[in-house]
């Protein structure tokens, strides 16, 4: 079950988690690729053509008005990603390009 939220475009999942209405997009997920590339709402239109500028704007409205709360989960997110990271340790791949000097 989704709830309607005052942004035309965005939805809350069962797990309070704002979505793209009509996607399978978390808002969070939008709003990394314009933070990590600095892409603007038409370049983000470009990349993601299934989105339409109307629910990119909102999509980054949402964020703009939420953006301590859900900067809060990216932050977890990205630590928990993090030390799974750290967990897994040194990958085959790793240890040839280290072998190799190709990393240090």
């Amino acid at each position: 079950m989704l709830v309607e939220t005052r942004y035309e475009h965005v939805m809350l999942s069962d797990a309070r988690i704002p979505m793209i209405s009509g996607t399978d997009m978390k808002v969070t997920e939008l709003v990394l690729a314009h933070i990590a590339y600095g892409w603007s709402p038409e370049e983000l239109h470009f990349q993601f053509p299934h989105l339409t500028l109307g629910q990119i704007y909102s999509a980054l409205a949402y964020y703009w008005d939420h953006r301590e709360e859900l900067d809060k989960k990216i932050e977890a997110r990205l630590e928990a990603t993090e030390k799974l990271r750290r967990g897994i340790g040194e990958t085959p791949l790793m240890a040839r390009l280290r072998a190799k000097g190709l990393i240090a």
